[in-house]
């Protein structure tokens, strides 16, 4: 470091599942990391290669006692590819994830918060095949448990492309056995937003005892928004709008239930009009935008 040859320093690791990367856990220590020994190896005290330095957390732009390293094992595997085929080939499934809360857990019935919740999914990709939808906890693939969110990339970007991987899927209440074939990773494509047919006039709007006005969506923006059902979200207030729901807004499921028309929607959420508001909490599964995500409206609050 700085140009002083042969430098040592030692620390203590303090996590070894670091989560600081797309696609990597990170080595965390104290042993001292600054301009000159980064790239160098992190060695146990049976002097074999751990880790390579890589990274440090800085204000001022110094070390001030955290550093991380990528594991050895993943830096062998990289050589090794970079070798025989002279590029990193990670795989994909075309899914856009978001980390799983405890409220939306315990709500939806899947008990402690763990696996990733899917977003999004992209068009014509493995996870679409396989019969991932939108809302969908991804909480194992390939055998492999998913903790949280941050472990679904590293998982599918380890499997080769082109093999058949099992995954389990949390859906409305229920868990589901699929099967996706693994693609190449490549860049995120821009998404399009959704979009009335000309000249057709707007639908009626129904407001709810959530203080949420729906309206049924169009065919046009079904097949945009690439959705069997839903109801789009014209005017919000009161829990609802507390809650973090918007105006365009698409609302796909009302605790696990899946909402077909604005008609049915109302339905489903009078009944939390008729339980204890101060505990009774309502579960809607939303689209904004690309995305998929849960929000969790408590009426009392």
């Amino acid at each position: 470091p700085f140009g002083l040859e042969n430098s040592v320093t030692a620390g203590i690791v303090s996590a070894k599942q670091r989560d600081t990367g797309d696609f990597l856990n990170f080595i965390q220590t104290d042993a001292a990391i600054n301009p000159g020994n980064s790239g160098g190896p992190l060695i146990n005290l049976r002097g074999e290669v751990v880790g390579i330095n890589s990274q440090i957390y800085s204000r001022s732009g110094g070390f001030m006692g955290i550093s991380f390293a990528i594991p050895i094992d993943e830096a062998t595997r990289v050589a090794d590819q970079l070798r025989s085929t002279g590029r990193v080939v990670r795989g994909r499934i075309g899914v856009q994830i978001g980390p799983v809360t405890k409220e939306v857990a315990e709500s939806i019935g899947l008990g402690a918060p763990r696996g990733a919740l899917v977003t999004g999914v992209e068009k014509d990709q493995p996870a679409e095949k396989a019969g991932v939808e939108a809302g969908d906890i991804i909480t194992k693939v390939d055998g492999k448990t998913v903790e949280k969110s941050g472990d679904l990339p590293r998982i599918v970007g380890g499997l080769k492309p082109g093999v058949r991987a099992s995954m389990q899927v949390f859906r409305r209440g229920a868990t589901r056995d699929l099967v996706v074939s693994i693609a190449e990773f490549e860049a995120e494509k821009p998404a399009r937003r959704a979009a009335a047919e000309p000249g057709t006039p707007p639908p009626a709007a129904v407001k709810s005892v959530l203080g949420i006005t729906v309206s049924d969506l169009t065919d046009a923006q079904k097949r945009e928004l690439r959705v069997r059902n839903g109801v789009r979200v014209d005017a919000v207030d009161g829990a609802a709008a507390r809650a973090g729901l918007r105006e365009g807004d698409v609302i796909l499921s009302v605790d696990n239930t899946e909402v077909t028309d604005s008609k049915q929607f109302a339905a489903a959420t009078a009944k939390a009009d008729k339980a204890d508001k101060a505990a009774k909490a309502v579960t809607v599964l939303v689209r904004r935008g690309e995305w998929v995500n849960y929000i969790v409206i408590r009426p009392g609050r």
